[in-house]
C-alpha cells in the first residue's frame, strides 16, 4: 500500500480486514485490492482500552480486535467471504475451540454471523493496524490514545 487515501468500497470485490491489539488500544483496517494491485484503504477503525480491557492477556486483547472490527465493519464484511489479518497465530482457536470462558464464548458466537478466514501475517506487514492500535504513538499523543 503507497498511499494511505481512503476509497469507496466496491462490493462487488473482495474485502481484507487486518486487525491488531497492543497494551492500550486496538485498531484496524478494512482495505480493497485497487486497479494498480495494491491494497488501498476504505475505513480505519481505532479504540482505546478501558483500564480493564487492559489488563486481559494479550490473546483476549487480539481476539477483542477481531470481534470490535466486526461489529464496527458489519456494513460492509456481512454477508460476504472475506480475509482477516492478524499477527497473533493463537486466534485460530476463534473458529474451534470456544472454552469455557464466558467472554470467549460470547465473541465466538459473535462471530459466526461472518464469513471469513484467518491469515497469520508478521507484525511489519500490518503497519497501519499497528498504528491505529496505538503501538506507534508516544504515551501523550495518538487519535484515541491517552
Amino acid at each position: 500500500m503507497t498511499d494511505p487515501v481512503l476509497r469507496a468500497p466496491d462490493f462487488d470485490k473482495p474485502f481484507l480486514v487486518t486487525t491488531d491489539a497492543s497494551a492500550r488500544g486496538v485498531g484496524a483496517v478494512l482495505m480493497q485490492e485497487g486497479p494498480n494491485q495494491e491494497f488501498h484503504p476504505v475505513v480505519f477503525l481505532s479504540k482505546k482500552l478501558s483500564e480493564r480491557e487492559s489488563n486481559w492477556s494479550v490473546s483476549e486483547k487480539e481476539c477483542y480486535a477481531i470481534v470490535y472490527a466486526l461489529e464496527k465493519l458489519r456494513p460492509y464484511v456481512w454477508g460476504q467471504r472475506f480475509h482477516l489479518q492478524t499477527d497473533h497465530a493463537a486466534l485460530h482457536w476463534l473458529h474451534t475451540d470456544m472454552g469455557n470462558n464466558k467472554k470467549r464464548i460470547r465473541w465466538s458466537l459473535a462471530r459466526q454471523d461472518f464469513d471469513f478466514n484467518i491469515q497469520h501475517i508478521s507484525g511489519a506487514s500490518k503497519k497501519v493496524a499497528d498504528a491505529l492500535s496505538c503501538e506507534s504513538f508516544p504515551e501523550s499523543t495518538g487519535p484515541n490514545c491517552p
